[in-house]
């Protein structure tokens, strides 16, 4: 089958669109951050080795520690052992933790943070980094280990629970192991443990050998930097694995690098309806690739915050794992899940999935508790403490620690108070300024750089690190694994101080995060300022900064494939636009923000954005997502206020696009829509829009009504796409131009221009029209019968396809490369070709060219009840919404052969007449012809029903008036023209040897086993008919060959009728092996004695003279005379020699008297 214009393929995606908190991985402090003691000044000579407990430690200070300051250099590979476990522990903390990314050996690096583990993470086995560094710390390392004495402890040293937990995420670590990948999801309310829990694991798999990489979804405001976790826990492997990643990601960093931009430059890139499945499609493999050889363990946390961009890319590679020893374990909240939650659907689509576990973990019991409480403690706690704490913590891991704080310093919470007061007496108790830097960390983000934090608070430095120090020491802030900044130990008490805030508080704050970031890019990493700088400002209700700032971010998650993150971006430019000063606006051109509406003679650099073009890059971001609803509705928006502008082009755009995504919704066929803008751009000079409307107008009409206004719309697009310069839009032309030529039966001409377009694309890397040309050229080579020259160029295709990550052209091309094996003759090759393209398929429509092969298959084995499944399920996946005669014509004739498989004539006529109805289309002969051969072949079966008499010469006759419409102007087509015809004779009565040795003449010529064992059964059919040996021999000879081909298929019901043919004909299909002659003398019983006596008896010798040669008495050779008389049957010696000549028992020579 053909594809029409380019990329009309979705990428895969759960069914949710709704954005909440996307994640920001904090990074380590830059090179430039080192030796800095002031944000302003650079420490200088000796100051560099010097440690002061006010300031931030510098160069050889990495090893004493301060808990207020953030670490630097080699310190930053080191953690305590007895820190306070971070995120959800739930009050356990792990003295064996994972060691998170930026604890590397080679010092400070880009990295990400945001929790524990919600940055990122690593652990290998063994004791030492893979360049000699330890892996286990010392313990007086890293922020908190002076801490000891002065800090209360909230975090129980001992795992408390989780058994049964534990031993599931084990198990399947040892699947994994084995080669089974594994995915898991573990889900509870904020405080139960979640986090704690996967520590407890992630040691566990690195003392059996795993790598481990820990990335965390994190918020900035209520947005984040798409794909987040996963570039964290990318960038984890790199510095664990740097060689293996860089293998496995060879050829691919262009793309990868959306997601770890430390492998390159992306370029410019191409969006594309399979951008975002190629990113995902090349995600996947590439941890396949790394986890081939050793055991990967990827951990996602706080799912409830993850972006769009990520749930779809968790959701993909959780569908699509099939090789590699990988656990993904990705962790969210459950109370947080609401019926609206984005993640909702998410979680519903992968409980489907029988490789996805869930785990839900409970609350404590009492008596866990208790054992909770006895290590934060370190004493056995008082029973009736124990029951109060469990009563008001109701089991919740989290809110044991913060009552049992409580109660240990004496603070004024009783049972009655809210949760909220729970979660900030301890705040509250804080200095002024320790509050002050709680609310500024609430609402920077899930992690905020120490650097930032200093240029937003604005305090002096003195001041900054005794409140950071009172923070800390209160439990409630902590320094970053990287040592760069601080986070909240709990999201809980985030949540709870960032809603304390008033809303001009928060505003203001947002502002001075903004200014300081825009004074500073350096303050954050540089892959994630464009949207943080985006959150700060919206949030600061400053629509003039906001805008620009906005519109960068969206070009940045264009960048990254994350189409989701671009349109909620661009529709909060939308809502942006009108509160901007219209100076600003004015300044801002399409060249810096848009890429989709072609410039039509304006020039992009100097003509000033426009609303439009933000409604353009919108329309086509939800398209790419999946998010089509919200696409139309731009769509119907942007034409509504088109209507008072008198721009036809810019209206035509919008009406291709507005067609593409009503097919898309199955709402129609699009043809409305692209009529609209046909007619808008009619007459107007050429432009990149109206080659591109007539190039949509040609895909269209090939693929649903293929002839001479469809061959013409396709020069028209290819010439107005030269004029323009437009190349990749002339390209697709050109491919459809290329096939309505074959399929007009210009044969040579369109093959060489689809061949030409194939090898242009390759050349200049357009891979969505080279993918195109794999689909295309080859299904045109097997429409004219070329199905050995389809197979290679197929082959080809299935690679380019998966190595750029095309997954639906790459469906088409396994659906296509079905064809021709099933034509070759090569059908378990052709079932194995359908179903992976049935696995592969994102869209509907190749998974439903799959189903139809597989019914073709099932039909001419014999399963009928297989094939009319196959043949249902192609249907549904076809949809009625918008048919198209490649698709329609095949489920006839599947219709056609089942119906007559179980003896359904009427059923067979109705069906084609309805699918003749409304003519044959042109170009349409490689389907029309197996329609017509099944509906003339049950006819044929039927001739000696009385039942089938009824109708009979109508429905021939239709038949026959069909087949004349059909070109024939290639050996197969004529092939099956004069099959078709033979068949209609044989249901008339009237077909002859002639008939059908034609037929078999004209398929002796092709590549089509199968059907020339057929035609070969009919014609020794019609031999057997004629009578005569000769008619016979040659009948049996036909007969074997294609009962052959019939065993070799499994074509069972082909089989059958060769062998019922031969009984009935008393023909002997499997050939006897050619043995010696039989000796008569030995068939006759004759001794070798015997037959030396009778060859002398031949020759007219007497007893005497027999008994002298042989050297025996006379008497013996009387009785061996006599014997061979007997044997022989006859009277006498006369008569025996005569039998001895006449059955040529011995030579002429052997009897002469004279020897």
């Amino acid at each position: 089958m053909t594809t029409g214009d380019a990329g009309r393929a979705l990428p895969a995606r759960p069914a949710h669109s709704d954005d909440t908190g996307q994640a920001n991985p904090a990074r380590p402090a830059s090179e430039d951050e080192a030796g800095q003691s002031d944000p302003a000044r650079r420490v200088q000579g000796d100051e560099a080795g010097q440690s002061d407990p006010v300031r931030p430690v510098q160069g050889d200070d990495a090893g004493q520690s301060d808990p207020a300051r953030p670490v630097q250099g080699d310190e930053a590979r080191r953690a305590n052992p007895a820190r306070p476990v971070q995120g959800d522990d739930a009050g356990q903390a792990n003295s064996a933790r994972p060691a998170f990314e930026d604890e590397a050996p080679s010092g400070p690096k880009r990295g990400s943070g945001g929790g524990s583990p919600q940055g990122t993470a690593t652990q290998t086995p063994g004791n030492a980094h893979q360049d000699g560094t330890p892996k286990t710390v010392p313990p007086a390392s890293a922020p908190h280990a002076m801490l000891a004495s002065v800090e209360t402890r909230s975090v129980s040293p001992v795992f408390v629970g989780r058994a049964e937990e534990l031993g599931t995420l084990n198990a399947a670590l040892a699947r994994a192991a084995a080669g089974e990948p594994q995915a898991l999801l573990i889900g509870g309310e904020a405080g139960v443990g979640k986090t704690r829990l996967v520590e407890e694991f992630a040691t566990e798999a690195c003392r059996r050998g795993a790598v481990v990489a820990l990335g965390g979804c994190v918020e900035i405001g209520a947005d984040g930097l798409p794909f987040a976790p996963f570039s964290t826990a990318l960038r984890a492997l790199r510095r664990e694995l740097p060689e293996e990643l860089a293998a496995a990601a060879a050829g691919q960093e262009e793309e990868l690098t959306r997601l770890l931009p430390e492998l390159g430059d992306p370029g410019s890139g191409r969006h594309d309806e399979e951008g975002m499945a190629r990113l995902f499609e090349l995600t996947a493999r590439l941890l396949e690739r790394v986890a081939a050889d050793r055991t990967v363990v990827v951990a996602l946390e706080d799912l409830h915050w993850a972006d769009a961009s990520t749930r779809h890319l968790l959701a993909y590679l959780l569908r699509t794992l099939r090789s590699g020893r990988l656990v993904v374990l990705a962790t969210y909240r459950a109370d947080d899940i609401h019926r609206r939650h984005p993640l909702r659907p998410l979680l519903a689509e992968l409980d489907r999935l029988r490789t996805v576990h869930r785990i839900e973990l409970a609350r404590f019991t009492r008596t866990e508790v208790g054992r909770q409480l006895a290590g934060i403690l370190a004493a056995e706690p008082d029973p009736g403490q124990v029951e109060e704490i469990f009563e008001r913590s109701d089991g919740n891991a989290f809110f044991v620690e913060e009552l049992a704080v409580c109660a240990t310093e004496g603070c004024g919470t009783g049972l009655t108070d809210s949760l909220r007061d729970l979660l900030l007496v301890r705040v509250e108790r804080m200095p002024e300024s320790a509050q002050r830097i709680a609310r500024i960390v609430a609402e920077g983000g899930s992690t905020v750089e120490y650097r930032l934090l200093a240029a937003v608070a604005r305090l002096a430095e003195d001041d900054l690190i005794e409140a950071l120090r009172a923070a800390v020491n209160a439990n409630i802030l902590i320094a970053t694994p990287a040592g760069d900044g601080y986070r909240f130990r709990h999201s809980l008490v985030r949540e709870a101080v960032g809603d304390d805030l008033l809303p001009g508080e928060r505003s203001r704050l947002n502002r001075r995060y903004a200014e300081a970031l825009e004074a500073d890019p350096t303050l954050v990493p540089a892959d994630e300022r464009v949207m943080r700088l985006a959150s700060y400002w919206y949030h600061a209700h400053a629509p003039a900064k906001a805008l620009p700032a906005v519109l960068d971010a969206s070009v940045e998650a264009r960048r990254r494939h994350a189409y989701s993150e671009q349109l909620r971006l661009l529709e909060r430019a939308m809502e942006l636009w009108d509160t901007t000063p219209e100076a600003v606006r004015d300044e801002l051109r399409p060249i810096d923000y848009t890429e989709v509406y072609p410039p039509c003679g304006c020039d992009p650099a100097t003509t000033p954005l426009r609303y439009l073009d933000l409604m353009a890059e919108a329309a086509v971001a939800g398209r790419l997502s999946g998010e089509r609803e919200r696409a139309l509705k731009i769509t119907k928006r942007a034409l509504h206020l088109l209507e008072e502008e008198g721009d036809p082009l810019r209206a035509a755009w919008f009406w291709v696009q507005r067609a593409v995504m009503v097919q898309n919704l199955a709402r129609g066929d699009g043809w409305k829509e692209l009529a609209t803008a046909q007619e808008l751009v009619r007459g107007l000079p050429p432009s990149e829009v109206h080659a591109e409307v007539l190039t949509h107008v040609a895909g269209w009409s090939m693929l649903r009504a293929p002839g001479p206004e469809a061959l013409s719309a396709a020069e028209r697009a290819v010439e107005y796409a030269r004029m323009v310069g437009a190349r990749e839009t002339e390209m697709n032309a050109r491919l459809t131009l290329g096939t309505l030529m074959v399929d007009s039966g210009d044969v040579e001409a369109g093959l060489a221009v689809m061949g030409e377009v194939k090898e242009q694309a390759q050349r200049d890397g357009i891979a969505t029209v080279a993918g195109r040309a794999h689909v295309n050229l080859p299904s045109e080579l097997e429409a004219v019968g070329r199905s050995r020259e389809a197979v290679p160029v197929l082959e080809e295709g299935t690679a380019y396809a998966r190595r750029y990550g095309l997954l639906n052209t790459e469906a088409w091309v396994w659906s296509n490369l079905s064809d021709s094996l099933y034509s070759l003759g090569r059908w378990d090759e052709a079932v194995e070709a359908a179903q992976k393209a049935l696995r592969r398929g994102q869209s509907a429509k190749p998974q439903g060219a799959a189903a139809l092969k597989l019914a073709q298959v099932a039909l001419g084995r014999g399963d009928v009840s297989e094939a009319a499944r196959q043949r249902d399920a192609a249907e549904r996946y076809f949809g009625t919404h918008d048919p198209m005669p490649q698709q329609s014509l095949p489920l006839a004739a599947l219709t056609v052969g089942v119906a007559a498989a179980e003896g359904r004539l009427l059923d067979v006529r109705a069906e084609v007449r309805r699918s003749l109805d409304g003519g044959v289309p042109p170009g349409t002969q490689r389907y029309v012809w197996p329609l017509l051969l099944g509906a003339a072949t049950a006819e044929a079966e039927a001739r000696a029903l009385p039942a089938a008499r009824q109708g009979r010469t109508e429905a021939l006759e239709d038949l026959y008036e069909a087949g004349k419409r059909l070109t024939t102007v290639v050996p197969v087509w004529l092939a099956h023209e004069q099959w078709v015809r033979a068949e209609l004779a044989r249901a008339e009565g009237r077909d002859t040897v002639d008939t059908w040795s034609q037929v078999v003449t004209a398929f002796e010529s092709l590549d089509r086993p199968y059907d020339l064992a057929r035609v070969r059964h009919r014609l020794a059919a019609a031999l057997l008919g004629a009578g005569g040996d000769d008619e016979r021999d040659r009948a049996t000879e036909l007969l074997r060959l294609a009962h052959a081909v019939a065993a070799h298929l499994g074509a069972r019901p082909l089989g059958d009728a060769a062998a019922l043919l031969a009984q009935r004909a008393r023909l002997v299909l499997t050939r006897v092996p050619e043995q010696r002659p039989t000796d008569p003398a030995e068939a006759l019983g004759l001794t070798s004695r015997e037959r030396d006596v009778l060859r002398l008896v031949a020759a007219g010798r007497t007893n005497r003279q027999i008994a002298e040669e042989l050297f025996i008495s006379p008497k013996t050779a009387s009785v061996h005379v006599s014997n061979i008389l007997g044997k022989l049957g006859v009277s006498g010696r006369g008569e025996a020699a005569a039998t001895a000549h006449r059955l040529g028992l011995f030579a002429a020579d052997a009897l002469d008297p004279a020897r």
